[in-house]
C-alpha cells in the first residue's frame, strides 16, 4: 500500500448506522459523513465523546471514535471458525473489502468515494457486549502478538471532509514520516 494508491481495488463493502446506542448497527443504502462530527443519524455522532462508557468517565473528551471501520475479511475468518456474524454485527459504520485496516498508521487518511475523507485515530477495543453477541467472540478476535494482545475488531476515525458514502472505492493516503502504529482509542 503506497501513498494515494490504496490496494488498487479497496472498496466499501457495506454501510451501517444506528440512532440508538446498540452494539450492532443496521445496514443502510448510504451514509452521510459530517465534517468533525461523524455519521449523520448515528448515536456516536458529535464533537465530544459519545461512547456510553467513555461519556461516564469524561464527557468533555474529543470524539476520536466518529467512524468505526471493519474489514469484511474478518467476518469471513470468524464464520469459518463457526461464528455466525455478518457485517454490521460488530457495530461498525463501514465494512471494507481488500484493505488491511490493521496495517494502517495513526493519521492515515481514507478518501472514500468522490469527497469523504476519514482520518484514522486508532484501534477499537470492544466492550463486554461482544460476548453477549456471540460467546467466545472476544477471544476469537484477539490476536496475540509479542508485546501484547491486539484486537481485530476494527479501527476508528474522525471525519475530515464530509460526503455521501456507499459502495465506493477507497484510496489510502499514509501520513508523512515515520508511521505511528495504531493504539486503542
Amino acid at each position: 500500500m503506497r501513498n494515494g494508491l490504496g490496494t488498487g481495488n479497496a472498496t466499501v463493502f457495506g454501510v451501517f448506522a444506528s440512532s440508538r446506542h446498540t452494539f450492532s448497527k443496521h445496514e443502510r443504502e448510504a451514509l452521510t459523513l459530517l465534517q468533525g462530527l461523524g455519521i449523520e443519524g448515528d448515536a456516536h455522532c458529535g464533537h465530544m465523546v459519545k461512547h456510553v462508557w467513555d461519556m461516564k468517565r469524561d464527557p468533555t473528551r474529543p470524539n476520536l471514535r466518529q467512524v468505526h471501520l471493519v474489514q469484511s475479511e474478518l467476518f469471513d475468518e470468524l464464520n469459518a471458525e463457526g461464528f455466525d456474524v455478518r457485517p454490521g454485527d460488530l457495530g461498525e459504520n463501514i465494512t471494507t473489502r481488500k484493505l488491511d485496516l490493521r496495517e494502517l498508521a495513526e493519521g492515515a487518511l481514507l478518501r472514500i468515494g468522490d469527497s469523504a475523507v476519514v482520518k484514522i485515530t486508532g484501534l477499537r477495543t470492544p466492550c463486554v457486549q461482544i460476548e453477549r453477541l456471540r460467546k467466545g467472540l472476544r477471544q476469537a478476535i484477539t490476536e496475540h502478538r509479542q508485546r501484547s494482545p491486539a484486537m481485530k475488531a476494527g479501527i476508528m476515525g474522525i471525519v475530515i471532509t464530509g460526503g455521501r458514502v456507499c459502495r465506493d472505492p477507497i484510496v489510502v493516503i499514509m501520513p508523512e514520516g515515520e508511521p505511528n502504529p495504531l493504539k486503542p482509542v
